[in-house]
């Protein structure tokens, strides 16, 4: 690997972010905290701080602990519906963050505001119609999730959408949903992306600070036990299958709605939300599905059902967003072992490339 060392993939995304690889590690709620963040910077990806499960105080703080571990640059993800969405760009712009990302597209006024400020706005996207509404509003990249990805997720694979969507928009687009590899990084750009963005893989490292048991539990799985359900919130949603995720899918709508309310209660008293805040923020995920109660409260307050797991360790009571990769990761190295390891696969596969003739 050492002769890898020195080697690099310049791409639009890099030119963009100013980042020495073109690797992205996702804004994960509960994972993607200081330490796991200026780890990946630190390696060379662009690390990105999951701020939607932090108060603003919280995030404030965040932001300056990566920056008292790193001088790379790095990225915070928001939440455009967000209440609070204006203060949390406000403490990006004071602290120099290079990068917002967002899970939800923000509007064209917020896009404008980021980018006045000298700050790279890159959406998260599912859909080539929503990669072109953000581009005609200004962002300066897109990330695109195929359904292989974690977390609430689409139905189309990366393979079909990251093409789709770089045929569709004159911007950097780095593709998401199925990438842990050098490999994957190659096929990426192979289809015209600039990047990748890793989720599960980077989760799955000695800095991210996710239980040990709960990361022995990712490893163990196999990919056929990471599955999508719509039990947690009424939307599609990729995790490992537990007895959570079974008894959410087979329980009635008086005893779902019970768990959802006892759950919601935990995160009222977390967040400091207002049960009309926390039912607004349901609400607004709701993204036009037909949804009970009981998803509504589950969809304001599914990070507490994440947090059960990712920080507390009780995969009993929590839920654990998975990408299919999990199922092919079988180790824990650093993020430094993990980019370096990347980027010497993407040049031995380059270099064993049969050439024409």
């Amino acid at each position: 690997m050492s002769d890898s060392a020195d080697f690099t993939l310049p791409t639009a995304f890099t030119k963009l972010t100013g980042v020495r690889h073109p690797i992205v590690q996702t804004g994960m709620g509960w994972v993607a905290g200081p330490r796991l963040v200026s780890a990946a910077a630190n390696a060379g990806a662009l690390g990105v701080l999951a701020s939607a499960t932090m108060t603003v105080d919280q995030l404030r703080s965040a932001v300056r602990e990566v920056k008292s571990r790193t001088d790379q640059p790095f990225g915070v993800n928001l939440r455009a519906d967000a209440g609070d969405a204006r203060d949390r760009v406000k403490i990006i712009v004071d602290e120099g963050v290079k990068v917002a990302s967002f899970a939800l597209a923000p509007s064209k006024e917020l896009i404008a505001e980021l980018k006045d400020a000298g700050v790279v706005v890159i959406p998260s996207i599912g859909a080539r119609r929503h990669a072109e509404k953000v581009a005609a509003w200004g962002a300066d990249a897109v990330i695109v999730q195929g359904g292989e990805g974690g977390g609430h997720t689409g139905e189309v694979a990366t393979s079909v959408l990251l093409p789709q969507v770089v045929d569709a928009v004159d911007i950097p687009v780095v593709g998401a949903g199925g990438f842990r590899d050098g490999r994957g990084l190659v096929a990426a750009l192979a289809y015209g992306a600039a990047g990748v963005a890793m989720g599960t893989r980077f989760l799955l490292t000695s800095d991210s600070t996710v239980p040990d048991a709960v990361k022995a539990k990712y490893l163990a799985a196999s990919v056929k036990d990471v599955t999508v359900t719509t039990a947690v919130d009424g939307l599609p949603h990729r995790m490992l299958r537990t007895d959570l995720v079974d008894a959410l899918e087979n329980s009635g709508r008086a005893r779902a709605l019970l768990q959802a309310v006892r759950r919601a209660a935990g995160f009222k008293k977390l967040s400091g939300l207002s049960w009309p805040q926390m039912v607004r923020d349901g609400l607004a995920m709701k993204h036009g599905k037909d949804l009970s109660w009981s998803q509504v409260l589950l969809a304001a307050n599914t990070p507490m059902l994440l947090k059960a797991s990712m920080v507390e360790g009780r995969t009993d009571l929590g839920v654990m967003a998975s990408g299919q990769v999990a199922g092919l990761i079988e180790d824990l190295p650093s993020c430094a072992e993990l980019v370096d390891r990347v980027m010497a696969e993407a040049r031995h596969v380059l270099d064993t490339l049969p050439t024409p003739g």
